[in-house]
């Protein structure tokens, strides 16, 4: 017999983990994705011996949702994080300034008279953002430089930057986590992005110095091959979904795999194809449990985390 849709109760203001099993009781559209979502993301979160993979692109770090990505780094539930190059740009800014809240349909040709950016519904103005990495990378770098280094990977850059944040300014940052928690942070487009540039820039006078990508590729490579399980959770799409998947099918795949977009289907992207898309290609096993929830993570995922980490202390 098929479960029956049971209404959803909210008089009692369940709990988050509450609401959660609610929704996936209500059996209602994306709810109930959500709802098996939570259970999902409980199973990768409390499974010790899983190799835990997120990753996601670097707008959301120009958010609030920074803050429940660090707090997942810093208090041990991630093995590895793959991200965009913004993610460090964004990350180092908002450590030393602040960035505001704005409204999708400001007039941007006004905007840029200002010197005001716009991401989406947020307003970052221009010396908050460009100039704050450079005053701060330059610096590291010349000291990483004069230290003798001549090639450094993503993974120890964003260590470098989370030492070199210290413990006050980095204490919302996720490099900080990442460097006290030693998560290793791949960066596998690392030149997309105001710290990609400022490392050209610090290049011309060092030619000396290298990015070791391929030390990346082995660092990962490692963490895949030596995993007993495997799980990822994938916030958007791009570069940072797509190398987390790719690295996994060298083992036959994500043992577990949950992923929160907004990109369609029906185009062929990469950003929207379901995790069943996935097991065709070998980079979700075909015995996985796995979810895709319709949605933008801003909304979804804190309130997720919540009701998942709830579930684990019980």
């Amino acid at each position: 017999m098929p479960r029956k849709v049971e209404d959803v109760r909210v008089d009692d203001a369940p709990s988050l983990d509450v609401l959660a099993r609610r929704l996936e009781a209500g059996g209602g559209f994306t709810a109930k994705a959500v709802g098996e979502g939570v259970d999902l993301l409980a199973r990768i979160l409390g499974d010790e011996e899983m190799t835990r993979f997120l990753s996601f692109p670097a707008d959301l770090v120009a958010t609030g949702t920074r803050g429940v990505l660090a707090q997942l780094v810093r208090d041990g539930y991630v093995d590895a994080v793959i991200t965009t190059c913004g993610t460090l740009d964004h990350d180092i800014a908002r450590s030393f300034r602040p960035y505001y809240h704005g409204e999708w349909n400001l007039d941007d040709a006004e905007l840029h008279r200002k010197g005001l950016y716009r991401l989406g519904n947020l307003i970052i103005p221009v010396g908050n953002y460009g100039p704050v990495v450079e005053r701060f990378l330059q610096p590291l770098l010349r000291k990483l430089w004069k230290n003798g280094t001549r090639a450094i990977s993503t993974r120890d850059l964003v260590w470098a930057i989370g030492d070199a944040l210290g413990p006050k300014r980095g204490v919302g940052s996720l490099a900080r986590a990442a460097f006290e928690k030693k998560v290793p942070v791949f960066i596998p487009g690392i030149t997309d992005g105001a710290v990609g540039s400022q490392l050209w820039l610090f290049w011309q006078d060092h030619k000396g110095l290298s990015v070791d990508l391929m030390g990346d590729e082995q660092a990962l490579s490692d963490l895949v091959y030596g995993a007993r399980r495997s799980g990822a959770v994938m916030l958007g799409g791009g570069i940072s979904k797509h190398h987390t998947i790719w690295w996994n099918q060298f083992r036959d795949g994500l043992d577990a795999a949950l992923y929160i977009t907004t990109a369609v289907e029906w185009d062929g992207s990469l950003s929207g194809a379901r995790t069943r898309e996935a097991v065709s290609w070998g980079k979700v096993k075909t015995t996985a449990r796995h979810t895709t929830i319709d949605g933008d993570v801003t909304v979804l995922f804190p309130l997720m985390v919540g009701a998942a980490l709830e579930r684990l202390r019980r």
